[in-house]
């Protein structure tokens, strides 16, 4: 089994159960015979504990994890002796028991942490590794709610959503087209719809005389 939980979903009350995680690796910390490792996934942030009285090896195993590093964890949930309430994982951990890893990761170019020190155009050349970012994900989160509101509330209202299309042929208003030239035919373009009108008045002939469209935006 790849995972049982995810690494935001346990609680206090999940206490004694056997589980198996799968992630990120966030950070490590070393104390004394312990090793503490935050396994992160898109669902939040979980940490497993290593000991190293219990298994000398699996612990060694643990202390060579890398950053961003993916690995498979099983064991048992237990309550943390100091909680943090900054997290909503914040009262348990992990007993380690397994460790799998997934794969390796080299070093990556900037750390993934909502307080990043990667710029701007180090963070777009990885936006693999900036989308997994916990703001960017709230962020991403955040329009897919918004969205998901919009949709409901226009339906409860007998609103039909409708995709008009993106890129038509292009018209002569003076103003600069976005525009795409068309391999099919040669020599002639498509562009952004700079008379959006002309679908209104064909939906509202057709009779659609509510609906709406969620439009996208090019920069």
């Amino acid at each position: 089994m790849y995972r049982t939980n995810t690494c935001g979903e346990l609680r206090l009350s999940d206490a004694g159960r056997e589980v198996t995680l799968a992630g990120w690796v966030q950070r490590t910390r070393k104390m004394g015979g312990m090793t503490f490792v935050d396994i992160r996934d898109r669902y939040g942030i979980t940490q497993i504990v290593f000991e190293s009285d219990a298994d000398a090896a699996l612990c060694d195993n643990a202390n060579h994890l890398g950053r961003e590093w993916v690995i498979q964890v099983t064991g048992t949930v237990a309550e943390r002796t100091s909680k943090n309430p900054n997290l909503p994982t914040g009262e348990i951990e992990i007993i380690a028991k397994e460790l799998k890893v997934l794969n390796r990761s080299e070093v990556p170019p900037f750390t993934i942490e909502d307080e990043t020190d990667g710029g701007d155009d180090l963070r777009m050349k990885y936006r693999y590794l900036d989308l997994r970012r916990s703001c960017v994900r709230s962020n991403l989160e955040l329009r897919h709610r918004m969205a998901f509101e919009i949709r409901r509330y226009l339906d409860s209202k007998g609103f039909l959503e409708v995709e008009t299309p993106v890129l038509i042929k292009s018209t002569p208003e003076g103003a600069r087209d976005f525009v795409v030239p068309s391999r099919m035919n040669p020599g002639q373009f498509y562009a952004l719809p700079q008379s959006p009108q002309t679908f209104k008045q064909l939906l509202m002939v057709s009779g659609f005389d509510r609906y709406f469209q969620i439009v996208k935006c090019f920069r």
